[in-house]
């Protein structure tokens, strides 16, 4: 705050990865005892959520915000509420971890608003908890965003280069555009990663390149599967999101959760225990 003197309140609720029930009694009742309450599903996508049952699940009005509101205009409509009361801002996943948010939370700040934060559970983890593989051996994780026109972001194949070269795995995170209601599946990403191949030819994604796809995480019956990536694309994993792992050195703990959880070749996951 800039002045000392303390408004109102904007609590940042995450809403977890597959639905409405993916949030917690702690998120349900900052709801119940908010003045306002607001929510944006424009940063991902929850396959089965619901705004109706959402609504009648809390018992409270929930105004949809866009990404205009919260970004273009600085989240003025949130800002404006949280001044006079309690303010709560549900966002899919884990809030401030995988979204855009972090701006309005500065914001509030300094304009005197407490925020706190409730946690959901984030695809981040979620996704490497359903891989088996062990967290502390993942490097830095990227995006692998849709191409502009002709341009290709080559940034997720130096990361998965920089990460192999250390042992580490990478998670890769695939684009999502809500708004435009296009999803990147884990056969298109595989096919940007080996356009790059293509032009760069370092022998970083190969057609026998060990690959994790997942997805419905947060779901009663997520889709983990393992292969070499030429197999891999061919796999069905049904409704978006997607998410891609592409791991380094293994434990012998993680090759076996590699081959119970995710089917994966026995022969190619032992030959990389380290």
């Amino acid at each position: 705050m800039l002045d000392g003197l303390v408004m109102g309140e904007l609590v940042f609720v995450g809403l977890g990865l597959h639905d409405e029930f993916g949030i917690t009694l702690r998120g349900l009742e900052e709801i119940r005892s908010s003045d306002n309450v607001f929510i944006e599903l424009y940063t991902n996508f929850m396959p089965n959520f619901s705004l109706e049952r959402l609504r009648k699940l809390c018992g409270k009005e929930v105004l949809v915000v866009s990404r205009k509101q919260l970004e273009d205009e600085s989240g003025r409509v949130v800002l404006e509420a949280a001044e006079k009361g309690k303010a709560v801002l549900l966002v899919p996943g884990d809030p401030l971890i995988a979204t855009t948010h972090i701006s309005l939370r500065i914001l509030a700040e300094k304009k005197g608003i407490k925020t706190r934060i409730v946690h959901g559970a984030s695809i981040i983890s979620a996704v490497i908890g359903l891989s088996g593989l062990h967290n502390y051996k993942f490097g830095k994780s990227v995006t692998i965003a849709f191409p502009q026109g002709e341009v290709v972001s080559e940034t997720p194949y130096e990361v998965i280069e920089q990460n192999k070269r250390l042992g580490l795995h990478t998670l890769c995170l695939l684009d999502v555009q809500v708004e435009n209601g296009k999803f990147m599946t884990i056969a298109e990403a595989v096919e940007i990663l080996a356009k790059i191949e293509r032009k760069r030819k370092r022998g970083v994604i190969t057609s026998e390149t060990l690959a994790v796809g997942i997805s419905g995480a947060g779901s009663r019956n997520p889709i983990v599967k393992a292969d070499v990536i030429d197999l891999l694309k061919q796999y069905d994993f049904g409704v978006p999101p997607h998410s891609l792992i592409f791991p380094g050195k293994l434990h012998f703990m993680e090759a076996e959760a590699l081959k119970v959880f995710a089917d994966a070749p026995a022969d190619v996951v032992e030959a990389m225990v380290e």
